[in-house]
């Protein structure tokens, strides 16, 4: 059965899914099973209601754990994927001084649920190398392994962009990795049920999910500290209170949230292919809307995931194209967990894009569950924006358009 979320009222059709996915019937249907009638503390053992909400934890702990071929002792709850990032990042740090690895490996496009307790890492001592992307958004493995020296504790690689898609190569990085004790750590928040392969390589040892991403409700994610040679990733807490989830994150399991997320994660992997050929279709006729509008986009398409597209429309900057169009789509600027403070994309500008091309850029992102907008009257509202608009010059650099990624 094909799923919709329903409109109530007359709404824009959602895009902007690579922010957050709305839930799965299914999986809301889990979450208030686990919040009204079987609302029991997964920590109570000595009655029914605690065993079975235990029962349920334990079932997605190994829905998740299959998902990324690793151990149900291996996947930690958390609130999500900044979380995860976090306890990953930081829960390293005291190893990290113990050992004298004091040096940290990233890159320039990272979300800064990474970015930032990195650098909190490089104010106490650490030394922080960042890695910049090609010009088609993703990083070179090659760059990746030239970065890492015998005294690095950690390679942080995001799996896809949250800003335009743009997937890495983490198989590759992963073996150019084996040589070297550094821990890998990825972020697959925009991939996780999506893009099963990637997560699966044994040597990544720390991956970052969240639940929202995937038709689950916000707050629930997990990290999985995968064991290497029979040894668990040496990460201290970063909160105390209480032994739950290995004594790394204290705290009562929030049962009906888990009981979602691992519904949710069976779903995706049962259903990968169909909801990727959904949004494959989904994008073919976003592709063909924009042909005549001539946009940049950015990052290669043929290097992102199925259900996201950033890209500017020369001479516009990416509030006057996304006014005309918000009574029929919702679409973001770029990264939502950094609109309270609008700066320019740091994405962006790694990859090399000036300035005007940044201020434009749009992300549209979407799931197996969009309805189909109306493409006509997305079209007619950008002939209207672009018929206002005197002719404007390309830029040019060194003989060459400033663009960086394929034009429509």
């Amino acid at each position: 059965m094909t799923w919709r979320y329903a409109h109530t009222v007359e709404v824009p059709v959602y895009f902007d899914c690579a922010a957050t996915t709305p839930i799965d019937p299914r999986v809301r249907d889990r979450v208030i099973q686990f919040l009204d009638s079987e609302f029991g503390n997964p920590g109570s053992r000595t009655h029914d209601f605690g065993l079975r909400a235990r029962k349920e934890v334990e079932a997605a702990r190994d829905r998740i754990a299959a998902a990324a071929s690793a151990g149900r002792g291996e996947v930690i709850f958390t609130s999500g994927a900044t979380e995860s990032n976090n306890l990953a990042i930081l829960g390293l740090a005291e190893h990290g001084r113990t050992s004298g690895k004091r040096h940290l490996v990233s890159t320039a496009i990272e979300h800064h649920a990474v970015l930032e307790p990195l650098r909190y890492l490089t104010e106490r001592g650490f030394e922080l190398t960042l890695v910049p992307p090609n010009p088609g958004g993703y990083l070179e493995a090659s760059a990746i392994r030239d970065a890492v020296r015998s005294d690095t504790l950690l390679v942080s690689v995001m799996h896809a962009n949250n800003e335009t898609g743009v997937v890495n190569p983490i198989d590759q990085i992963a073996s150019l990795l084996t040589n070297s004790d550094a821990f890998f750590h990825v972020d697959a928040a925009q991939t996780f049920g999506r893009d099963i392969p990637g997560v699966r390589n044994p040597r990544v040892d720390l991956i970052s999910i969240s639940g929202h991403k995937i038709h689950a409700p916000k707050g629930i994610g997990a990290l999985i500290a995968r064991r290497r040679n029979g040894h668990r990733p040496p990460i201290s807490p970063i909160m105390h209170g209480g032994g739950q989830e290995l004594g790394l994150r204290p705290g009562t399991l929030p049962s009906h949230l888990i009981a979602g997320f691992g519904l949710a994660v069976e779903l995706a992997i049962a259903e990968a292919g169909e909801r990727a050929a959904a949004c494959l279709r989904m994008r073919s006729k976003l592709l063909e809307t924009l042909r005549e509008f001539k946009p940049i986009y950015h990052g290669y398409p043929d290097r992102s995931m199925p259900h996201v597209l950033n890209f500017s429309l020369p001479g516009f900057d990416a509030d006057e194209v996304i006014e005309p169009l918000q009574p029929f789509v919702a679409i973001s600027t770029g990264s939502a967990c950094t609109t309270q403070s609008i700066t320019c994309s740091h994405v962006l500008g790694a990859m090399g894009y000036d300035a005007d091309d940044v201020a434009g850029a749009t992300r549209w992102s979407w799931c197996h569950l969009t309805p189909e907008p109306n493409w006509d009257e997305i079209a007619t509202a950008l002939r209207k924006l672009s018929a206002s608009a005197s002719p404007t010059p390309v830029v040019m650099h060194g003989g060459k358009a400033s663009q960086r990624g394929a034009t429509g």
